[in-house]
């Protein structure tokens, strides 16, 4: 069953609740906490690109195409499509000779209101644009520098895919077999786990000592350490991935449709959870909860997630009119 993550108030009358699951797992994958179903099946969405980027990052790209960590960054990113991204990614393209035409993902406007509206008086759309250009670009760039077909990456059955496919599954300890597949809204294969087994795999992004396969291993160290290092990357500047990652002790990223992700190093957990009707307002709100009934000691962290993600509601006018509070307790084992 499922249970309420947050309630929502406008003039002190419930007007939405938002319910849904949480797993928290520990070393061999141990089950650590929970709220509603742990196991349950959810797509992993966005929430997946840092393990979509291992192969390429393992199979060397960096080193044969020169690129910088922020570049790796963004490989891993859900991009708002400012100016420092399309940056970066104009860059990457020159860098491994793969022309924007050549992504499937469609053409876009920036998510970021401000990249949008430039958007408009300037080019247009782009597939640069687009929030999954980033990894579109890693997985093109490990596609040609295997010299596997290029207008097929996208394909289930394309080595690439399936290399990625197998690495999910051993970052997640399940058998490959076992993954859901579907189609995500850029067009590439998305993949469907248990909350625990994608609590697992971030558990793995953020202790790397628990990879016993050494090239998985140092490339999940080299992807993380990417992250950490340029955040705004990953997805931009006030976001819940970005504020996350500027604490060097969380490796996090977020997924469309209500599933968020993170891995705490000290702490040696990972968790995940599913918001149920694919809101993703509460995250910051429930990722908020969960540090603090875990007892986080990062205070500065939990000043800043309370900071950006107060709960307070506004109209469009900038009056306050209604609030939103978490609503879950853990249990933990």
């Amino acid at each position: 069953m499922e249970t309420v993550l947050v309630r929502e108030y406008r003039s002190d009358l419930l007007e939405c609740v938002h319910s849904g699951h949480i797993a928290i797992v520990g070393e061999g994958g141990l089950l650590k906490g929970y709220a509603g179903d742990p196991g349950f099946v959810s797509f992993t969405r966005s929430a997946a690109k840092p393990l979509q980027a291992i192969p390429g990052i393992r199979g060397g790209i960096a080193e044969q195409y020169g690129l910088t960590s922020a570049e790796i960054a963004l490989m891993t990113a859900s991009h708002r499509g400012e100016s420092y991204h399309i940056d970066t990614l104009e860059s990457i393209s020159s860098k491994i000779g793969i022309e924007e035409s050549q992504m499937i993902c469609a053409t876009s406007y920036p998510l970021d209101l401000n990249s949008h509206e430039q958007a408009i008086r300037g080019f247009g759309k782009r597939r640069f644009y687009h929030n999954c250009s980033g990894k579109h670009m890693g997985i093109l760039s490990y596609s040609k520098l295997k010299g596997l077909p290029l207008d097929e990456y996208s394909q289930p059955e394309h080595p690439v895919q399936r290399e990625i496919l197998s690495t999910i599954a051993y970052m997640a300890d399940v058998a490959p077999e076992s993954i859901g597949l579907g189609t995500d809204g850029c067009g590439l294969p998305v993949f469907a786990l248990p909350l625990t087994a994608l609590a697992n795999a971030y558990l793995k992004l953020a202790c790397p000592d628990l990879i016993s396969d050494e090239p998985t291993r140092k490339a999940v160290k080299v992807i993380t350490s990417a992250m950490n290092t340029h955040p705004e990357m990953v997805s931009g500047h006030g976001r819940l991935d970005s504020i996350l990652l500027e604490d060097g002790n969380i490796i996090a990223k977020g997924g469309f449709k209500g599933v968020y992700c993170f891995g705490l190093r000290q702490e040696r957990l990972g968790i995940s959870f599913k918001i149920l009707d694919g809101s993703e307002e509460e995250w910051g709100l429930i990722v908020q909860s969960i540090l603090e009934q875990l007892g986080y000691s990062q205070k500065n962290t939990l000043e800043k997630l309370r900071s950006a993600f107060s709960g307070v509601i506004y109209n469009d006018g900038g009056r306050q009119v209604g609030h939103a509070a978490p609503e879950f307790q853990l249990e933990l084992i």
